[in-house]
This record gives structure tokens, sequence and C-alpha cells, in this order.
């Protein structure tokens, strides 16, 4: 049974609570001082929730007869005010997990709650403002595999802070002030998160077989040492980080990173890395994750000396990559490639067709040119011979791909021959010219397509032959209206917003009304009543048209051009309007006659005239 008293505004532990429970939320209350008033519970309860009071004061030795009790969350209080009168908490007998998060402790506090937790295994002291991690700080409770230290001040850690710690398999210490590291033995650890520091660079020693995830993002890198001499290495050094100054590169002495054989997850994104030697990677076999982004590399190369045949995802986003090229029997598993906001522009047309497990290529914002394929050349026509185009044909296993903002001039034909899209983002493009055979091979893969953004005048190619097609985005160009559309038909949204659009035609209205679910319509120069049927699906129908309050059309009102909400138009507007145009055409077609006949008139007249008059003899 579980107890919760939380958010009630409790000055103190109410003394009536029912026998027997397990856990007692006595949160965001207005407690301050934890005295004996939990003794009566403490044979029953397993798991204690003080966080978000106002404590300052707990009695000393008061959780030592709590048998029973694994999980204490005594976060967010005031227990600085505590650790100040130099009082140890007391016995920790049986206590597993501890939050002892957001206290304002800093540095030498700790001691006061740890000193006697056998049992301890989960320690948060996250959100405090620890400065140092002194030596003895974890000493009363070494049998720690979890602690959390984000979001202090740490500048430094003593020699042998963590080295009794046998079990401690994740370590947090992102959210500091780390610069350099030694004497740090975690040759155990699983788990370590440096992410959000200050380290400028670091080398690691041959201790590392356990580590399976490492995050050493958003810190100011500027080399890895990928070996050294022994003398080189600080006694049971996990890694050293140095303050001379490096290059902003991976060293490269051609002898191995380390033996990091079970690292699983590699996180050194937003950094100033400016290029990766080849060793860099050669002993990490067990690697699904790397995340590069946001660094300053300029190529970056995947050889047989570092297959990493296990990788999954591959993260190069906002670098500043020209060069890149992938080995033949390399990135075996790669399923997940992200190259956006680089300066790639001319590769080898071969590069991703290596790449055999892809799945997703993102390579927005580049600078790529799209080879085609021509039968009459050869098997693989100008992908073979042209150098200043990469090809996307005959790669089977991927799905995803994203070109948008790459200034691509033109998509030639069978551009994905043999490759069954699933989404394909050409977007912001401007002035691309499509060929009309360009999507052919994707008539059944191809759901999700694109083109937004791209100035186009005209669809070149029938998207109507898309017939798995379930999503398109047509917004931002220069369209005045949308071919007919094949009944096969399984669009469900459309977006045609921002263009130049007058009306959709009736055949294509009554097509897209069977699947059509999702419709954006504005930005246009929509005419109220030029397609009742359109009207009638933009007002009446169950097509959802998310931007329908901002949808606008024109309408003839006293001989003026006025806009207004399709919401607003009227079909007997709309009637009267056919009626004085009716009445108009009349007119016009009545006068337009009239002056026929007065120019025939007027030509006979004139010949009467002109015809001698006839002679009379008697």
């Amino acid at each position: 049974m579980d107890v919760y008293c939380n958010n009630m505004n409790l000055k103190q532990i109410p003394l009536e609570l029912p026998p027997g429970f397990h856990k007692l939320d006595l949160s965001e209350n207005l407690l301050q001082n934890i005295t004996l008033e939990l003794l009566p519970f403490k044979d029953s309860v397993q798991q204690l929730d003080l966080h978000s009071n106002k404590i300052q004061f707990i009695q000393p030795g008061l959780f030592q007869h709590m048998d029973n009790l694994e999980v204490l969350d005594i976060s967010r209080n005031f227990l600085d005010v505590f650790a100040q009168s130099k009082t140890e908490i007391g016995p920790l007998p049986s206590i597993k997990t501890l939050d002892l998060s957001g206290n304002n402790l800093y540095t030498g506090m700790t001691v006061y709650f740890l000193h006697d937790a056998p049992a301890l295994r989960n320690l948060s002291l996250s959100g405090n403002s620890i400065t140092k991690i002194e030596a003895d700080t974890f000493s009363g409770s070494l049998a720690l595999s979890s602690i959390d230290l984000h979001n202090n001040v740490v500048l430094e850690i003593e020699d042998g802070a963590f080295e009794s710690l046998q079990n401690l398999s994740e370590l947090n210490l992102s959210m500091n002030s780390i610069t350099c590291i030694t004497d740090f033995n975690l040759s155990q650890l699983k788990l370590l998160n440096l992410s959000k520091n200050s380290i400028e660079s670091f080398h690691t020693a041959e201790l590392d077989k356990e580590l399976m995830y490492l995050d050493l993002s958003r810190n100011i890198i500027q080399g890895v040492i990928t070996g050294a001499d022994e003398n080189d290495y600080i006694s049971y050094g996990w890694f050293k980080a140095t303050n001379q100054p490096l290059n902003r590169t991976l060293l490269d002495n051609g002898v191995p990173f380390t033996n990091l054989s079970s690292l699983l997850y590699l996180d050194m994104s937003y950094n100033e890395i400016k290029s990766i030697p080849v060793e860099f990677f050669s002993s990490m076999g067990s690697l699904e994750f790397l995340n590069l982004s946001n660094n300053c590399l300029e190529s970056f190369t995947s050889s047989s000396s570092s297959s990493l045949n296990s990788l999954d995802t591959l993260d190069l986003n906002f670098n500043a990559l020209r060069n890149l090229s992938f080995a033949e029997n390399t990135l075996r598993a790669l399923k997940q490639l992200y190259l956006k906001g680089n300066n790639l522009q001319i590769l080898a047309p071969d590069t991703f067709t290596n790449l055999h497990s892809i799945k997703v290529i993102d390579l927005q914002e580049n600078h790529m040119s799209v080879c085609g394929w021509y039968p009459r050349l050869s098997n693989w026509g100008s992908t073979v011979q042209e150098t200043d185009c990469v090809s996307f044909i005959g790669i089977p296993t991927l799905r995803y791909l994203y070109l948008s903002s790459n200034a691509i001039r033109s998509l030639p034909q069978y551009a994905f021959r043999q490759t069954p899209l699933l989404l394909l983002d050409l977007s912001k493009n401007p002035g691309i010219e499509v060929n009309s055979k360009a999507f052919s091979g994707l008539e059944s893969s191809l759901m999700y397509l694109s083109l937004n953004g791209n100035n186009l005048p005209a669809l070149n190619p029938d998207l109507s032959l898309l017939t798995s097609l379930k999503n398109l985005n047509l917004s931002g160009n220069l369209l005045t209206g949308l071919p007919p559309w094949s009944k096969d038909s399984s669009l469900e949204v459309l977006d045609l917003q921002n263009n130049v659009l007058i009306s959709l035609q009736y055949n294509v209205v009554l097509v897209l009304e069977k699947t059509l679910k999702t419709l954006y319509l504005a930005g246009n120069r929509l005419s109220c009543c030029s397609n009742p049927r359109f009207l009638h699906m933009v007002q009446k129908s169950v097509i959802d048209i998310p931007d329908i309050d901002s949808v606008t059309c024109q309408y003839v009102k006293n001989s003026e051009y006025t806009e207004i909400s399709i919401l607003r138009v009227a079909q007997d507007e709309c009637d009267q309007q056919d009626v004085r145009s009716i009445s108009i055409i009349i007119t016009i077609t009545t006068a337009l006659a009239l002056a026929v006949v007065l120019v025939v008139l007027s030509k006979y007249c004139h010949q009467r005239r002109l015809r001698p008059e006839g002679s009379y003899k008697a």
C-alpha cells in the first residue's frame, strides 16, 4: 500500500497514518524538521519521498533502525543548513537509492550523509555547488554503482576519489567545469558522461574494455592522442587531460586510440575537432552510435583498418566536410547517415552505393548534384563517367532521402531507379528542372514527397502515377493549377500553400475527394465562384483544412474585386454573380451582333451608292 500526502502544505508528519504501507510520499510540503515521527513506521516503509520541502534538520540516527527503507528522496531542500552543523545523519544500513540533489551542498558536505551507507547503489548529487570531489567523499559508500554529479561546479577530482568504488559502472559529470583529470581509475565503468564541461584534450590508457557509453559533447576538445609512450600516462590514469596547446585535430601517430572494444555509444559533438585519423576507430568494433556533429571536420573516411562494421548511426551534421569516402566492406551495418549543413559538392558517384544497409541519408544544406540513368550509354550511364554528381541508383535498402537546400539545378531521368524510397525531400532547390521521368521506379514505394520552395511553374512529371503517395508538399511554388489526377491515387495530405492557384479543376477535385484527408490552401489567389465543386469541398466536405481561417478568395462586388475569407462566400452570391456575368455576356454579345449588322448594312448602302444608274431609250 502507498500513502500520498504530497502538496498538502503540511508542516509536520501526520501521526495518524494507516499501518503497513510501503511508500510514503510527503513531497512538496512545508516540512522543516524530520524527527522521531517516522519511527512508528520503521518496519514497513520501503520508499520515503521528502523532496521539495524546507527541510533543514534530520534527527541523527533516525534511519538507523529502518531496516526495510531502500529509497530515500530528500532532494530540493535546505540540507546545507544541516551540514553546516557538521553533524552526521547517522547510519543508512538498507538504503540503496539516495537523492540529495538541489540542496546547495558544497565541497566537504556530502560526507555527513554518506559516511555510513554500506548498501547504497545509486546516488544523485546533481544541482548542488560542489567544486571538488575529495578523496574520501565516497569512502563510506563503497557499494556505489551509479553516481550523478551533473550540474555542479566541479573543477577538481582528487587522486583516488573513485578508485575504491569497484562496482561503479555509471558516472555522470556533465555540466561542470572539468578541464583536467588525473589518477582517475575507471576501468570498470560502462557509462561516462563528461558533456558540457571545459575539456580541451585527452588521451586514454589501455584500461577501457568495459566502457559502453561515452559522452564528451559540448566541450572544447582540440585533440585526441591516439597513443603515447608509457611515461606519458599518469599511474592508474583512465585518461589524462593536458593543458598544453594542441592542434585542433585528432592526432595520428599510428597507435590505436585504446581498447574500447565494448563501446556502443560515442558522442563528441559540439567540439572543435578538425580531422580524425583513420586509426582512431580501430578498436571500436562494437560501436553502434557515433555523433561528431557540430565540429570543424573537413573530411571523413572509413577504411578497412577502421571498419566500424557495427555502426548503426553516424551523425556528421554541421561540419565543414568537403571530402567523404567509404571503403568497400566497411560500415556494413550503417542504417542512418546524417550529413546536413556541410560543404559537400563533388563526391565519387558511388559514394553511397557501397553502403549495403543504409536506410536514411540526410544531405540537406550541401551543394550536391544528382546523377541520372541513361540506358543507351551503359548499364550505369553517366553515373560511371561523370564526377560532378552522386548516384542514388541501385540502393535497395535506402528508404529516406533528404536533399533540400542543395541548389540542385536539375533532376535527371531515372534518378532513383532500383531504390525504393518511402520519403524524398527535394524542397528549397529554387529553379530545379525536374525531368518527366525523374521519379520513374518510385511508383509503388514513394509515400512522402516534398517539392516546396522550388518556384515550379508547373509539374513536369506526372505525380499521379505515384500510386502509393500519401503526403505531397507543393507549397511555395508558382503553380496555377494541378494536372489531371489518377483515380488510383491514395493521397491523404496535400500542401498547396503559397502558390498562384485560382481554383482546382473539377476532375481533380472529384478524384482527390475520395482519399484526401488534409489540405493546405492559404496564400493563393483563389477565385470565390469559378468552381462551385471546389468551393463546396472547402466549405462542406470532411477534408480537414488546418489553415482555413487564413484562406481567402477574390470576389467581384460592385464591379470591383474584393478579397474575403472563403468561409464567408455564399453560393447564392456566386449565383447572382453568375447572373450578372451572364447578363454582361448577353449584353456584350448583343452589342457585338448589332455592330456586325450595322457594318454589313453600311457596306451594302455604300455599294448601292456607287452602282451606276441605268439608261432607258424610247
